[in-house]
């Protein structure tokens, strides 16, 4: 009997009957997930504070707990990086993330527990074993072209889908057997329900509300995008990570990730998502042979003939013979895949046919370098629902 074999049938297919029970006990998995962390966190500074004895229902702790994002947990980090204990997590917190967004000034530290590395990325790296042998039982060796793990979704064209940053090791791809790294035919992923993680979300058209409204996991819809909150057994709680996801399928969840809660334009009602952006720009990429390195857009609330419109600023390796044809081919994919948009620009009545300015070589890296972002994890906006980084980067472009 050899390793693989020997693994495979202590570790490996026990492991894989529990992922089984995916499709027909998620409620019951990840409910039992929350209870752990609240009854772990009790007698933490943060769970004196709203009082994690009495919470006993999910009910509770929705109706308990605030939403928090970076802004919130700051104070908490910044005590904990000076060497308090206690505050957020029950056992010692000596390890931080480092997490860089496109708007903020300086960088995010996240806490990290030695629960938190076992519950995802050790056990996140067990698993990717486990669903590749169980999808592939005649493989004597696991090759990491099968596995893909990760945090938020990128948007850069020219890469492959995955995830990377604040997510890291949480999610796990439902692995296919890759050939020649030929991409993955299902893009969506299996969401892993029973690690130390509890997930909410929330309807994106109710992201910066001031009341959203809140679902757990059984409570989602398919096809509907949600901005993803996630309490942790790093003391993260009910914490908004800034990704948004779409999920493809229920019992098991599985799903895509679609984008970022503050890449969206929603000026007119067309709630046009990256998700959106990017089958456009392929479609339109593919019927012109264009390609593309970089983009951003911003709606253009009312020009001086009182029309309303979007207005893409695109940096092309390799441009169109004629943008005016790539900007109808990307217009008309944008209202194929997204039935608000194609609702605003019907009879041109709310929104104006798309505009499409080339942005010079290497602008965006110009626009970055000028912000102190370059490198790391900071990343162009690729959609945002006002004029303020498009009018700098049209500034540069002139």
């Amino acid at each position: 009997m050899n390793i693989t074999t020997l693994l495979d049938k202590v570790y490996f297919a026990p492991r894989l009957k529990k992922i089984d029970f995916y499709a027909n006990r998620a409620g019951e998995l990840q409910h039992r997930v929350l209870d752990r962390l609240v009854r772990m966190a009790e007698n933490t500074e943060w769970g004196k504070k709203y009082d994690y004895k009495s919470i006993h229902t999910y009910e509770d702790f929705r109706n308990r707990l605030p939403i928090q994002t970076y802004e919130e947990v700051k104070p908490y980090v910044e005590r904990l990086r000076a060497g308090e204990q206690n505050l957020l997590w029950p056992s010692e917190i000596r390890w931080f993330a480092k997490s860089s967004g496109t708007t903020n000034d300086k960088s995010k530290f996240l806490p990290v527990s030695k629960e938190a590395l076992n519950d995802t990325h050790y056990q996140g790296g067990k698993d990717a074993v486990a669903l590749y042998l169980g999808q592939n039982p005649d493989s004597r060796f696991f090759s990491g072209q099968g596995l893909i793990l990760g945090g938020s979704h990128s948007p850069n064209l020219n890469s492959r889908h995955g995830l990377v940053g604040d997510l890291s090791a949480i999610l796990i791809q439902n692995i296919h057997p890759l050939v020649n790294c030929v991409r993955v035919p299902d893009p969506s992923m299996l969401l892993m329900i029973d690690y130390g993680i509890f997930y909410e979300f929330i309807p994106l058209e109710d992201v910066g509300k001031e009341n959203p409204r809140i679902y757990c996991l059984e409570e989602v819809e398919v096809d509907k995008n949600y901005a993803l909150v996630i309490s942790t057994s790093a003391g993260l709680w009910r914490y908004m990570i800034g990704d948004t996801v779409k999920f493809t399928q229920k019992d098991p969840y599985k799903f895509v990730i679609t984008g970022r809660t503050k890449h969206f334009i929603n000026a007119f009602g067309e709630e046009l998502i990256v998700d959106n952006a990017e089958k456009g720009l392929a479609r339109a990429c593919e019927a012109t042979g264009a390609l593309i390195s970089d983009y951003s857009a911003a709606p253009v609330f009312m020009d001086a003939n009182a029309k309303c419109r979007h207005q893409w600023l695109i940096e092309f390796v390799q441009a169109p013979d004629s943008i005016e044809n790539f900007a109808k081919i990307l217009d008309d994919t944008l209202k194929e895949v997204n039935s608000d948009y194609e609702a605003k620009r019907q009879k041109n009545i709310a929104l104006q046919p798309l505009e499409v300015i080339v942005a010079r070589k290497d602008l965006f890296h110009d626009w970055l370098a000028q912000k102190g972002k370059l490198g790391g994890q900071h990343k162009v906006p690729r959609l945002s629902n006002t004029r303020e980084y498009i009018e700098e980067m049209l500034e540069l472009n002139n």
